[in-house]
């Protein structure tokens, strides 16, 4: 077996290794998670602090403070704002789940002028089992997530173990990469670095994309929803925008709750069909336009890529594995487009054409 083989062999056990023990402490990974991101993108601040000449770990505690100080001014100005329309919100749930009623009802007695009266009492009985077990769930989805120990747990974590990492990891950001970089196996380190330099920026690139997709999102939603009239408008405008964090969600949850409202709010298809036309629009918009320019070339996914990541993120890492399904993707896109892209210069893809090919590059 040549050299290369057992290197392989290697890396592919390396990968297998970190799987399976981020599958074991995925209960106990948000914090972490949350921290690392924030300190992957306030260290070049922290970097051009110490360039002035402040201490690296003055210059983590500073900026940490200014990010702190920033988020909850964020939330002071949105939680008064939103809070009254959330209450309402909620307040609605009762007389959204008459209307859902009303409307089978009505649904009931145009299929009894249509269909045989057994058929009708399958359908029925069908839909409730349906009903009874999609109502099952979202109650026991949300019991867990109020009652469950490790959620309660993940949340404090978060507010106090997030802020801790997030300050070490400023503070010895430059020494934990030069500690990684001394590890990596000599004859490749150049490749490795060149590898690492493309995922950072994409990286980089990703989050400030997203971060804007996010905020135009909840912008227009906000503005839309209101014009039409729609109560609770701001809080489904800012919740649709935090939750396109991750792709799909925020819209699909966006337009479940907008469409109940309008449903029990005006009782008519016309507003119903605005609100809808609303959010029709909204992504058509970001699936045409925002998204594509300020993620998807940064990214390279095709979006069945990114679904089979969500699902397969939140299968293996639970909430965890959600928010960080799409940048792992596009990492292992990365890594995956270099080692076709060597593969194709390899005499296994074409014994007679070794060399490598012209114009190709791992990135592309």
């Amino acid at each position: 077996m040549s050299a290369r083989f057992y290197r392989a062999v290697f890396w592919i056990a390396v990968v297998v290794a970190v799987f399976v023990a981020l599958g074991l402490i995925k209960a106990i990974l948000l914090p972490f998670a949350a921290g690392f991101v924030i300190s992957y993108v306030l260290a070049p601040l922290v970097s051009r602090l110490e360039d002035w000449g402040i201490r690296r770990s003055l210059g983590s505690l500073l900026v940490l403070i200014v990010f702190l100080l920033a988020v909850a001014v964020v939330v002071g100005l949105l939680v008064p704002l939103i809070q009254t329309q959330i209450v309402q919100l909620i307040a609605k749930v009762p007389k959204l789940v008459d209307a859902v009623k009303y409307e089978t009802g009505n649904l009931m007695d145009l299929l009894k002028q249509h269909l045989p009266a057994d058929q009708v009492a399958k359908f029925r009985d069908a839909l409730a089992g349906k009903l009874g077990e999609a109502t099952t769930w979202v109650a026991s989805l949300f019991q867990s997530m109020i009652t469950s120990s490790i959620a309660i747990l993940n949340v404090v974590s978060l507010v106090v173990v997030t802020p801790v990492v997030t300050y070490f990891l400023l503070r010895d950001w430059d020494l934990i990469v030069a500690k990684v970089d001394s590890y990596l196996p000599r004859p490749s380190l150049e490749t490795v670095r060149g590898q690492a330099r493309i995922i950072s920026d994409m990286l980089a690139g990703f989050i400030h994309g997203q971060a804007l997709v996010c905020l135009i999102l909840a912008i227009y939603y906000s503005i839309a929803l209101t014009a039409a009239g729609l109560e609770s408008s701001l809080a489904l405008g800012v919740l649709i925008g935090v939750l396109a964090i991750i792709p799909i969600l925020g819209a699909t949850t966006g337009l479940v709750l907008s469409l109940a409202v309008a449903a029990s709010q005006y009782g008519t298809w016309t507003e119903i069909f605005i609100v809808a036309g609303i959010f029709l629009f909204g992504q058509m918009v970001e699936a045409n336009i925002l998204t594509p320019k300020l993620v998807g070339e940064r990214i390279h996914l095709h979006p069945v890529w990114v679904i089979f990541a969500l699902l397969a993120g939140g299968t293996l890492f639970g909430f965890v594995g959600v928010l960080l399904a799409v940048p792992v993707s596009a990492v292992i896109g990365v890594l995956a487009r270099f080692a076709l892209a060597r593969y194709r210069r390899s005499a296994i893809y074409d014994p007679r054409q070794p060399e490598p090919v012209r114009g190709l590059t791992p990135y592309r």
